[in-house]
């Protein structure tokens, strides 16, 4: 038994939640995807075809056949986690912040992109994609949407434009990132050690 697999998906207030036969699988098979609607917005979720969605009046419940199967036990969790995702996103919405540090490093927005300035001889430019809102605050950059794993997905796509470096710290990490320093050179003095 899955132990988040077994666990219903409670659906809020205000949400609709839909399941619908598409044209092409993403995974083979028959082709079944989730529809989620709420007031953030409308995500969609292709579904596995040994991956089973039972949709109540209050809750969404997920099921696999071979519950000992350790394949379809990891789809079973996986696909709950998602579906939760979907509620959360719908609702709440998801937020990532980062930090840009460094002596000149700056951020600034222009229409639908982020310009940075991060040490290079010229500088980067990032398109923001549709469905993620973005907010500039000194050097901070908060990233803010419906569909988690696009969030997440953008925010590593700008981070990995400049890592924190080691030993000064510099580059743009996450907010609650914890940077491990090392020690730079140690210089001897000359003609010590008598």
């Amino acid at each position: 038994m899955s132990r988040v697999g077994k666990k219903p998906v409670i659906i809020p207030s205000g949400v609709k939640v839909e399941k619908s036969a598409g044209v092409g699988s993403a995974f083979g098979g028959k082709d079944l995807t989730l529809t989620v609607t709420g007031p953030k917005g409308v995500l969609t979720l292709p579904l596995h075809e040994k991956v089973k969605i039972e949709i109540t009046d209050k809750e969404v419940l997920v099921d696999v056949a071979g519950k000992e199967n350790k394949r379809e036990k990891a789809l079973w969790g996986l696909f709950r986690a998602l579906i939760q995702n979907l509620m959360d996103g719908v609702t709440k919405g998801f937020e990532k912040k980062l930090e840009v540090i460094g002596v000149g490093f700056k951020v600034a927005m222009q229409g639908t992109k982020i310009v940075m300035a991060l040490g290079f001889s010229h500088p980067v430019e990032v398109e923001i994609p549709k469905g993620i809102t973005v907010v500039v605050d000194k050097n901070t950059i908060i990233i803010t949407g419906a569909d988690k794993q696009r969030v997440g997905q953008f925010a590593a796509e700008i981070r990995e434009l400049k890592k924190p470096e080691p030993y000064k710290g510099k580059g743009i990490k996450y907010i609650d990132e914890v940077v491990i320093r090392k020690a730079g050179k140690v210089v001897k003095v000359v003609g010590g050690g008598k």
